[in-house]
Formats: structure tokens, sequence, C-alpha cells
């Protein structure tokens, strides 16, 4: 079988050579500088995470090249399968690799060792006693509480749903209700990761703390950040900047699982 890789940042470097790896043919348009990707050929067309900036073409930011969505549509037609990430093309047979649960548990582990690495590059003091808040328990916040806890840090769990509340107890966390979030002041450290604004209307508290969001539409504006002077770190895909390597091997098991359920 053969897949064509459309732009992508290093991750679908590393996925490439991973899916040669387990046996399929790859080529790529808009990954590498003078490709000479024939698409024509493949079964299979692999776009980036994000697939889109500009909804109308490839996130490729190594290249630079515009690759334009609706010519991957028309040269998909009605045959080739289209692999996207969080996004959807009018296409007649595409999948959202996203949405496997596979591949965003996996990813939450890059994702939370890289608001780590943040947070020690940002502050003065260890991680070790610091106090941490973090805002969410799916999957990337249960890895990142695990990982914090294990540093030493004193890891509070903001959640919704009384069964993570409960669980997040048993594991020895500190909780609170998202809702209705504790004194902000008290955190050296805050890591959101819920799509809903919970920090706009608290900046005033998080002065000392330095705030990292990990969500997608953020629990705060830049500007409110600013103007209340909070250390203020908005950092999406993390596993493509953080860990390109790992990230480019999961998404390619993930691509490779897939096909196998086709």
């Amino acid at each position: 079988m053969k897949i064509t890789v459309f732009g992508g940042d290093e991750r679908l470097r590393f996925a490439k050579a991973e899916l040669e790896t387990l046996g399929y043919t790859v080529d790529s348009i808009g990954l590498y500088r003078n490709e000479t990707g024939d698409c024509t050929t493949s079964q299979v067309f692999l776009l980036p995470v994000p697939t889109t900036r500009d909804k109308q073409t490839v996130f490729a930011p190594l290249t630079g090249e515009k690759i334009s969505l609706d010519d991957i549509v028309r040269a998909a037609g009605k045959e080739k399968l289209v692999l996207c990430g969080n996004y959807s093309l009018t296409c007649d047979r595409q999948i959202d690799y996203c949405k496997s649960d596979a591949f965003a548990l996996k990813n939450a582990v890059p994702t939370a060792e890289g608001a780590i690495r943040i947070a020690i590059e940002r502050t003065p003091y260890t991680l070790w006693q610091s106090r941490a808040l973090i805002i969410g328990y799916g999957r990337v916040g249960k890895v990142l509480a695990e990982r914090l806890s294990a540093l030493k840090a004193n890891v509070t769990v903001a959640c919704r749903k009384p069964c993570d509340k409960a669980m997040a107890e048993i594991l020895g966390y500190s909780t609170a209700d998202s809702t209705r979030l504790p004194d902000l002041g008290r955190f050296d450290l805050i890591f959101n990761t819920v799509d809903v604004p919970l920090l706009e209307d608290r900046a005033a508290e998080m002065k000392n703390a330095c705030v990292i969001d990990l969500s997608s539409k953020g629990g705060i504006t830049p500007e409110t950040a600013k103007r209340f002077s909070v250390d203020y770190c908005k950092a999406p895909g993390l596993p493509g900047k953080i860990a390109p390597q790992t990230a480019g091997k999961i998404l390619a098991q993930t691509v490779h699982e897939i096909l196998k359920s086709q």
C-alpha cells in the first residue's frame, strides 16, 4: 500500500520513516524541499495535525509550500482514503485520526512532559515542593498530575465530575471544583487543560504564578494576562514541538491500526 504525506512538521518526517519500517511505500509533498511526490498512485493521503491553519491550505511549516485543500479533495476522488488531524474535508472517504482514543492518550505523555519542561525553564524554583494546580482531569491532566507528583510537587486537581475528583483523591492529590476554583494566589504553577475561559476573571490573583495553557481555545486571553502581568504561556501542539520523534511514531502506529481495520 502506498501513502502520500502532505505537509506537516518534524513529527510527520518521523511518521513517514516509521511507516516505511512498517512496510508501506511512502512519499511526500510539502514535507521536504524539492520533492517529486506522486499522489496519483497512492491509496492513502496522510495530512498533518493541525491539518490546516487557514482552512484553505495544508499546514506545511517546513517548506512553506502552498497545498490547496480543494486540490487534495479533487485528487482523492471517491477511492482514496484521506486521514486528517482535527479537521474535516468534503471527501468521500476520510478519517480524523485525532479522534482515536489511543492516539489522544499516547499524545498526553509528550504534552505533559512538554508542559513540565516549560515550567522548569520559566521558573526560578524547583518543581519539588512547588504548589501546582491542574485544571481539568482528562487524559493530559491525569498524566501531568502523575508526573508532577513523582517530582514531589504539591498537586491540586480541579475538575468537574465527581468520579474524576474521587480518583484524584484516591491517588493522593488535593482536589477542587473547577466551577469554583480556589484562591489562585496560593499556587506557583497553574496548568490549564480545559477549553473554558475559567481564568479570565481571575487574572489579578495569578501575578505570582506561572500559567501554562495546554487547551486549544485558552483559559484566559493573552491580552488579559498581559494587562495583569501574568506569566502566561499558551502552549498548543507540544508533542510535535517537544518530542517529534515520539509523536511521529505515535501517529504512524495510529495510521497503521486504522489501515488494518479498513
